[in-house]
């Protein structure tokens, strides 16, 4: 999805970076470089290494930040995340940034800092997607799965606390993803983002499903019910985030505002092993040291 996710909202970066050479997600590297016990709640969402088609053996660092609310430092942000990239790998950094919050003058960059004739400047590029309000319809034919993804993000922030409307909107969008002829794959990984954005009360959850199950009936194409069986395993590992993170708070207290999206991130392997420290650890450190 990274190649369609840079072709959508960063299509001259897309063309200059070298897609026939294989690119390397770096999440592990990522928690070295910036420790959230150092940072808080500040939380890098992708380092890439990929290479540059002009380039030759050239290979640089795609830092993607994807920002859903407005924050008076972001920029300052940018900046000491890009640095620390740059001092760890020593290779370039292109540091970008995805701005889904819901305040249209929010438009953050670039950072400047200048002391005694001494100046420091970063600017990045940023993707506002309220910009895209004015473009739906070219959002619903897009042949890229982000066109989908965008559409969904901007009926769901216009659907707060209308459910009806939501229940709608969401149905239609389901419809309009069935018709674009994509591969099974590509469709579940959007029924499962579309239904993360647009949650719904139980019963008109269920009503949802039943619509759909009949449309598959019609058109014998059955997405549904890999989709549940996705969703269930998900659930699954919820459940079991929800019960670590009542044994921490018991064993340590209030826990810090990070520990709940770091345990989200965690692999089902990653929440055993955390599970198995709480038994013998003696501080909130040790469940995570390594980890």
């Amino acid at each position: 999805m990274l190649v369609d996710f840079m072709a959508f909202y960063f299509p001259d970066a897309w063309r200059a970076i070298d897609w026939q050479q294989p690119h390397r997600f770096l999440d592990q590297e990522l928690q070295k470089i910036v420790p959230e016990s150092d940072t808080g709640r500040r939380v890098v969402d992708k380092l890439v290494e990929v290479a540059l088609v002009q380039g030759g053996d050239q290979w640089i660092h795609l830092h993607i930040e994807i920002q859903s609310s407005r924050e008076s430092g972001f920029a300052e942000r940018m900046m000491i995340y890009h640095y620390r990239i740059f001092d760890r790998f020593r290779r370039p950094v292109a540091s970008l940034a995805v701005l889904a919050d819901n305040q249209p003058g929010w438009r953050p960059g670039p950072y400047r800092q200048s002391t005694l004739g001494c100046q420091w400047i970063l600017d990045f590029p940023n993707a506002k997607l309220l910009d895209y309000r004015r473009r739906e319809k070219d959002l619903a034919g897009s042949d890229n799965p982000f066109g989908l993804v965008t559409l969904a993000h901007l009926r769901t922030q216009g659907t707060r606390n209308q459910s009806a409307r939501r229940y709608r909107a969401k149905y239609r969008l389901i419809r309009l993803l069935y018709g674009k002829g994509w591969a099974k794959s590509r469709i579940i990984q959007l029924l499962r983002i579309i239904d993360w954005l647009m949650a719904l009360p139980p019963h008109l959850e269920q009503s949802l499903r039943q619509r759909i199950t009949a449309i598959e009936g019609e058109t014998h194409m059955q997405y549904v019910t890999s989709f549940e069986r996705l969703a269930k395993q998900d659930g699954v590992q919820q459940g079991q985030v929800e019960l670590l993170i009542r044994q921490l708070t018991h064993r340590f207290g209030p826990l810090p505002d990070e520990i709940r999206p770091r345990l989200e991130r965690a692999t089902p392997a990653e929440i055993e092993t955390l599970a198995d420290r709480i038994l013998e650890a003696n501080s909130l450190e040790q469940v995570f040291e390594q980890n």
